[in-house]
């Protein structure tokens, strides 16, 4: 499957070589990834973007590369993707995303991932996706509330390290038929 979702302001596709720069240059942004535990050096955001590559070779879905419809840029990346560690609800498919600044707080993200969803129940015939985030990420939290997916529990982020602030997790879910 080697899809490409377009919506009135986005398109969410395969990524480019092109896209490795933008995506780098997003991921050491401190504001960006304020959520996480670290800014990415360009070594381990190039690495990402082979993860997700080969995630969608060998699932035929994956993070698409978000690219604002009318110009082309670079905004993020969207998508769906199978959940890589082993959690109480795992094994699932987690929706995500993540914007540089420039496509902050304006209604992208939601944009993004409804089209997942919809990629998810009625393509690939999910009966559940997850979500999670630090507890403090209330613009994503907002996000997965506006999509219809309901606050599921907390967790401990088990690639996160013990101790760390970050490490404490919420999560989300949404079934098919909650759409």
């Amino acid at each position: 499957m080697d899809q490409c979702l377009e919506m009135d302001r986005l398109i969410l596709r395969r990524w480019r070589e092109a896209d490795r720069d933008a995506f780098a240059e997003m991921n050491a942004d401190p504001r960006v990834m304020r959520f996480f535990p670290a800014c990415l050096t360009r070594a381990e955001s190039d690495a990402t973007v082979d993860r997700i590559q080969k995630h969608f070779d060998v699932h035929g879905f994956g993070f698409f590369a978000a690219e604002l419809r009318e110009t082309g840029e670079f905004a993020g990346v969207i998508g769906v993707a199978h959940v890589n560690f082993d959690a109480f609800f795992t094994p699932s498919v987690e929706i995500g995303w993540r914007l540089g600044t420039a496509y902050w707080n304006r209604g992208l993200a939601t944009e993004g991932a409804r089209a997942c969803l919809e990629l998810a129940f009625d393509t690939l015939g999910l009966a559940q996706v997850v979500s999670f985030t630090t507890h403090g990420n209330l613009p994503s939290r907002r996000v997965m509330e506006k999509l219809g997916m309901r606050y599921a529990g907390d967790f401990e982020h088990p690639k996160i390290p013990e101790g760390h602030p970050l490490r404490p997790h919420v999560l989300y879910r949404i079934g098919s038929s909650a759409r």
